[in-house]
Parts: C-alpha cells; sequence; structure tokens
C-alpha cells in the first residue's frame, strides 16, 4: 500500500461552517471557517484540502449553488465524502448531494423531511455507508426503518445506529410484502 502524504485531502480536517446563522449555502463564501482543534489544510492555492464539510445548525432551507460554493472553499469536491447538513431547515434531499459518487456519510438529522420517497434519490451513491435522518417527520412514518435498509442496501449505519444482519433479512421480507400488495413504499 502506498504511504500517504501529509497533504492527502484525508488527512484535512472538516471544512466547518456549521452555527454561521447562514440562510443560503451562498453566505458562506463571506464566512471564514471555524477554527477547530487542528488547523485546515491548505493547497498553494489557499483552498481547503479536505474531504469533509460541516453545515449543521444553520437556517438552510435548500442547497442552491452548493457544487458552486464548495468548489470556491474545497481542492478538491470530488473527493467529499462527508457532508453534515444536520439542524437545518431542508425538506427535500436535494439531488446535488448525488454528485459526490464518494460520499460515504451523509447527516441530515433535526431537519423538516417529510417523505419517506426523498430518499430514493440517495440509492445512486455506492459508497454510502452511513446515514441521519432521525429528527425528520419521516422518522415518524411505519416501516421507516426497513425503508431505508431496502433503498440503501450499502448501510452500515442509520440514526447512528448499525445495521444488523437480522434488520436486512427484515428488511428483504418488508420489500417483497410491500411489492407483493403493488405499493412501492410506506409514504405513498
Amino acid at each position: 500500500m502506498a504511504e500517504k502524504s501529509k497533504n492527502d485531502p484525508l488527512y484535512g480536517p472538516p471544512l466547518d461552517l456549521s452555527f454561521k446563522c447562514l440562510n443560503s449555502v451562498e453566505e458562506a463564501m463571506s464566512e471564514e471557517p471555524r477554527a477547530g482543534l487542528r488547523p485546515l489544510l491548505r493547497s498553494p492555492e489557499g483552498k481547503v484540502c479536505s474531504r469533509a464539510v460541516k453545515l449543521n445548525n444553520n437556517i438552510l432551507s435548500d442547497l442552491r449553488n452548493f457544487t458552486q460554493v464548495m468548489d470556491f472553499f474545497l481542492q478538491d469536491i470530488k473527493l467529499l465524502s462527508w457532508i453534515d447538513l444536520s439542524f437545518n431547515d431542508l425538506s427535500t434531499i436535494d439531488p446535488v448531494l448525488t454528485s459526490f459518487k464518494d460520499l460515504k456519510v451523509l447527516y441530515l438529522h433535526g431537519n423538516g423531511i417529510p417523505k419517506m420517497s426523498e430518499v430514493d434519490k440517495l440509492a445512486v451513491l455506492p459508497h454510502l455507508q452511513n446515514l441521519t435522518l432521525h429528527g425528520n417527520p419521516i422518522e415518524g412514518e411505519k416501516g421507516y426503518r426497513n425503508y431505508m435498509i431496502t433503498v440503501l442496501p450499502h448501510l452500515k449505519n442509520l440514526d447512528f445506529s448499525g445495521v444488523t444482519k437480522q434488520e436486512r433479512g427484515m428488511a428483504k421480507l418488508w420489500k417483497r410484502t410491500f411489492s407483493r400488495h403493488g405499493k412501492r413504499s410506506a409514504d405513498e
């Protein structure tokens, strides 16, 4: 295995734009990222070398211009693998999130996502392993966890709780039951 360089974006701490009272993603461009325990790694061009971004605890209701803003801050947005959008005002899962094919961790808890079918959009992310959606209206829907595990079979953790072998089996049974009855999702 090749030795990783200290400048590898993997080692950079997250770009932290949390708790900034941002109403739009664009507003982040006029903000200085929060300082963490480790200083941000920057490229010679001054861009942040990181695979993670924190936009949690803001007032975001959509992700308009998300890609452009991330490109403004990050050295290589294609490497983005961890996004925290928890505790915002999001009511949908923006399709822009599906453009980050290396995405492994997505935190969406504490938002206002009302339809379980919104999660269907994330099925195109082959590496998504950790997802949080608790604290959204969908959490109270019947079959919530089974639906999430069925739609996203690569998940290892849902709502900070490990997905067990037994749950995978139950989700398969749940899927067969709903497909037999002509239902595609529990919220339709």
